[in-house]
């Protein structure tokens, strides 16, 4: 999935980064308000997480500049304030949740899994498809009840495809959500789809010639 990191302290948002990018999401970054802002309405990202206190635009204005735009998109606030004032203050501006630093990563990533089981569309904590299951949480995949051992990025790849089970999803897309984006050679969605193929069986994953990709089932 892709998730947008906004913070100014850098060595912070790099250690995200990394630690993010190693759990299968793609990850997008800003240091100020005024670039997260922009970022979170013109492109379409999963998830935002982003900081309460920032340079520029505080965290605050940003998400209710997002409200306001109509922007949906699950925002998970961050702050050094831990009062129950500051806490309601963000749930009441539209936050979907809130974590005081320090935090730990582990409790980080599990809540952006839980807010991305949220939105509008119900987002099941185990993915089926046919014979195919995946468990986000987990990190596991079975086929036909046999245990698949899949990359980190292979399985951001087919949890991706299996959230859109019920469409066609292009090339680009994939790219933009599951890699960095346009900077990444526009054939390693076809080659990951390859190594899915080999692992899972040739008929898993469906070429939709002219369109993109769609998982069996």
């Amino acid at each position: 999935m892709r998730v947008l990191v906004v913070d100014d302290e850098r060595g912070l948002v790099s250690a995200l980064r990394r630690g993010l990018t190693a759990e299968g999401f793609a990850v997008d970054v800003a240091h100020d308000g005024r670039t997260g802002l922009d970022l979170a309405t013109d492109r379409d990202y999963d998830v935002v997480v982003l900081d309460v206190m920032l340079p520029r635009l505080s965290g605050y204005d940003v998400l209710t500049a997002l409200r306001t735009a109509g922007v949906t998109t699950p925002v998970l606030l961050l702050s050094a304030k831990d009062g129950e004032h500051d806490v309601a203050d963000g749930l009441d501006i539209g936050a979907d949740d809130y974590l005081t630093k320090p935090f730990s990563f582990v409790v980080l990533v599990a809540r952006l899994r839980a807010l991305l089981r949220r939105p509008t569309q119900v987002r099941p904590a185990v993915l089926a498809a046919g014979d195919l299951v995946l468990d986000p949480a987990a990190r596991t995949v079975t086929r036909a009840g046999q245990p698949v051992d899949l990359t980190t990025r292979e399985l951001a790849l087919l949890e991706y495809l299996m959230r859109h089970a019920d469409r066609v999803v292009g090339k680009v897309e994939l790219r933009d959500h599951v890699w960095d984006g346009p900077g990444e050679d526009g054939n390693v969605v076809e080659v990951y789809v390859g190594y899915l193929r080999r692992k899972l069986g040739r008929d898993a994953v469906l070429t939709v010639r002219g369109a993109g990709y769609r998982v069996a089932g």
